[in-house]
């Protein structure tokens, strides 16, 4: 059955430490396809690179790990295969990279949701949820949560299922029908 137009996307909300990647690897890992882990976090300091390396050694040798800060879509098109699942963790810091490198946000993200329909193979995908707490007190910070919620929202209108996790705790938010809400 070859499938298309996004059929096999997944995206997994959550904020932070909620389980969210630990949710994605476990969901790839159970396909029995060849693993691919494509990497958007750069090691600028110490700490991340600690914890990049940590996860890396988490994960084990089974996965295949693509590093892209920037070039998320053109990395999807060249990855997502039918005998391969990819897992791109996260959303959150490839839109951070793209801020902090001036590019385009609204083309950068435009141009990864509208490379979905067109993938080869299943892809999950893990961002956070940055927009549950309280409003932040620098015009940055507000305007990555908006770009932030934007990508997720668009991202969740696209992709066949969507999961919460809070507390490790998966929550289908699609598919499902819509409440037939009436006041």
């Amino acid at each position: 059955m070859t499938h298309s137009n996004g059929e096999r996307t997944t995206l997994v909300l959550g904020g932070a430490r909620s389980g969210k990647s630990r949710f994605a690897e476990k969901l790839v890992h159970e396909t029995g396809l060849q693993k691919i882990y494509i990497a958007t976090g750069a090691a600028h300091d110490d700490e991340m690179a600690s914890r990049i390396a940590t996860h890396k050694d988490q994960r084990g040798p089974s996965w295949l790990t693509v590093e892209e800060q920037l070039e998320l879509a053109a990395v999807l098109e060249n990855e997502c295969r039918q005998d391969r699942v990819v897992l791109v963790d996260c959303l959150t810091l490839w839109l951070s990279n793209l801020l902090f490198a001036d590019k385009d946000i609204p083309s950068e993200t435009a141009r990864l949701c509208a490379v979905l329909k067109d993938l080869q193979g299943p892809c999950v995908f893990v961002s956070n949820e940055v927009g549950m707490g309280i409003v932040p007190e620098n015009r940055l910070s507000r305007s990555f949560r908006d770009v932030q919620g934007r990508l997720n929202q668009d991202m969740a209108h696209r992709c066949q299922q969507v999961v919460f996790v809070a507390a490790g705790l998966p929550i289908l938010l699609k598919p499902t029908s819509q409440p037939d809400i009436k006041l």
